[in-house]
């Protein structure tokens, strides 16, 4: 309970700031059709759901609200993070979602919403791990190795904030998806995956006390859509943002999500 009153104070800092009006006017987009990528990996923002196998999470139902409002059509497709910013950059694809951190470097490729969440860093291990409890003992650990996605802010968290700076140390197992990385840290391959305190809950609550967070947070995150340099979707997906953190949509969403919702039940 500790952790997720930790994630919602921290949501609720980023969306109960005071308003000017609940009344926002938002463009209409005439119907046109819009394509949004995503990776499907990070619960409870994006996944495939266990019982069902249909692509929910906050992420989906945050999207298809900016799309209503908007009046826009959705076509949603899949493709690896690798792949996604250089694709949306390209122009293969209208938007990318799948927890994306603001960052400057990344904003020379792709343009970014505002952000719509705030998160943090923390480390996932399994549930029997006793060896190291926080970053300082996992660095003086030469055996633990870290598995992590090229090119992610927890790959460079990993690199920077853990290890020795350098980008090319063995200790860093690399994996195409972040799944893939919470798959090798339960068999055993890794012993550390850094996660964004949202994806991290949703792991931790559907492993069944095989997975734990542990150690203080390191560093936080704002979240943002990502499009192509000079699309002219931006303006208007901001204006739905800030329509939904204005009437507690975003807020309604915060509690399914991450109070109410139990993965795989």
């Amino acid at each position: 309970m500790p952790f997720r009153r930790t994630v919602i104070a921290g949501l609720a800092a980023l969306f109960l700031a005071p308003s000017p009006s609940l009344a926002i006017d938002l463009p209409d987009l005439g119907g046109r059709t819009v394509v949004v990528v995503t990776e499907n990996a990070y619960p409870p923002l994006q996944f495939v759901d266990p019982k069902s196998g249909r692509a929910i999470g906050w992420e989906y139902d945050a999207m298809n609200e900016i799309a209503r409002r908007l009046n826009v059509k959705l076509e949603y497709q899949n493709t690896s993070w690798d792949a996604m910013i250089q694709a949306v950059s390209d122009g293969q694809y209208d938007i990318g979602m799948t927890g994306i951190t603001i960052k400057d470097d990344r904003k020379e490729k792709v343009d970014f919403s505002d952000p719509y969440m705030r998160s943090q860093q923390l480390m996932l291990v399994r549930g029997d791990e006793k060896r190291f409890a926080d970053a300082k003992s996992f660095g003086a650990l030469a055996t633990g190795l870290i598995g992590a996605q090229p090119g992610t802010s927890p790959f460079y968290t990993a690199v920077y904030e853990i290890l020795d700076g350098n980008e090319q140390n063995p200790r860093i197992k690399l994996f195409e998806t972040f799944g893939a990385t919470v798959q090798a840290l339960k068999a055993g391959d890794v012993d550390l995956v850094l996660t964004d305190s949202t994806a991290g809950d949703g792991y931790v609550k559907a492993s069944g006390d095989s997975l734990k967070l542990i150690g203080a947070p390191l560093g936080t995150e704002d979240f943002g859509f990502i499009f192509k340099k000079g699309s002219d979707l931006v303006a208007p997906v901001n204006a739905a943002i800030s329509a939904l953190k204005a009437d507690g949509t975003l807020d309604a969403l915060n509690k399914k999500w991450f109070l109410d919702y139990k993965m795989g039940q």
